[in-house]
């Protein structure tokens, strides 16, 4: 199986969609010129990460960020995990939307955020995107040259049960656009992704943006890469950035070999089923 290279661009939100783009196509030029198989942007890239914003920069699916995400795809011949956006139904639902395009610019996956960031942190965070969002109900898991693989949108990393249902659909790279925020990074953002890819043994894949202090949302930055031992490979600080990381796919299968824990379980005592 051929290894995958990784290109995260760490970004800083821009909320005008034609220098949004004309960002991400600059990125997209260096991620070809690195020899990446696939550029991986984060959640909300060209949205302020507020909740009263979500409803104003929607876009119907197959909308303008939509269409360009997947023309910069088949432009460059790279894969692109294009973060996620503000999506919009014929109903006036919002959803928080995640999209990977492949190198023909065919759309591999879509995914709504299934887990909605309501919290109150005493002292910390307090946010609730079920204010103008609704949570999707789709466990994704999408083919590609490189083995399957999964994906989901930040608060979702939290939820053990979604990741496991993924590695057992086949994945073995699990992408997660995200932007925890400098409360909850500090304390379980590493932690997160390094449990998760320890206990389903996948590539844990996590693009956040950069810290902007002049923004109303302050993003924790720290993009990531852990391996399927749980070790991470690659990780970023606040700043604006990039990060270019090869991953030996082979891990994965030597990893569920010699600790089988997904072999291991007691399907005969416990389940985990979709409902």
């Amino acid at each position: 199986m051929k290894d995958l290279k990784i290109f995260q661009a760490q970004l800083k939100v821009i909320t005008e969609f034609g220098p949004a783009f004309e960002q991400v196509e600059d990125y997209c030029r260096q991620a070809v010129d690195a020899g990446a198989d696939m550029l991986c942007l984060p959640e909300m890239f060209c949205c302020p990460y507020e909740t009263s914003n979500f409803p104003v920069y929607a876009q119907p699916d197959g909308g303008e960020m939509v269409k360009k995400a997947s023309e910069l795809a088949a432009k460059y011949g790279i894969y692109i995990s294009a973060g996620s956006v503000p999506e919009s139904d014929e109903e006036g639902r919002v959803y928080n939307t995640a999209y990977v395009f492949g190198r023909k610019g065919e759309r591999l996956a879509k995914h709504r955020k299934m887990h909605l960031f309501d919290i109150d942190v005493k002292g910390g965070q307090r946010f609730k995107e079920s204010d103008t969002l609704t949570a999707g109900s789709e466990v994704t898991v999408f083919d590609t040259e490189f083995g399957k693989m999964g994906l989901c949108i930040c608060y979702d990393i939290r939820f053990p049960e979604l990741v496991r249902l993924m590695s057992l659909k086949g994945a073995r790279v699990i992408l997660c656009p995200a932007a925890f925020n400098t409360t909850t990074g500090p304390r379980h953002w590493e932690l997160c992704h390094r449990a998760q890819a320890m206990f389903s043994q996948v590539f844990m894949v996590a693009t956040s943006p950069c810290l902007n202090m002049e923004s109303s949302y302050h993003a924790w930055g720290h993009s990531i890469v852990v391996d399927p031992w749980g070790m991470t490979i690659a990780q970023m600080d606040e700043i604006e950035g990039v990060q270019i990381t090869e991953l030996d796919m082979s891990s994965v299968d030597a990893a569920r070999e010699q600790i089988p824990l997904l072999r291991q379980r007691r399907t005969d005592i416990y389940r985990l089923e979709e409902i």
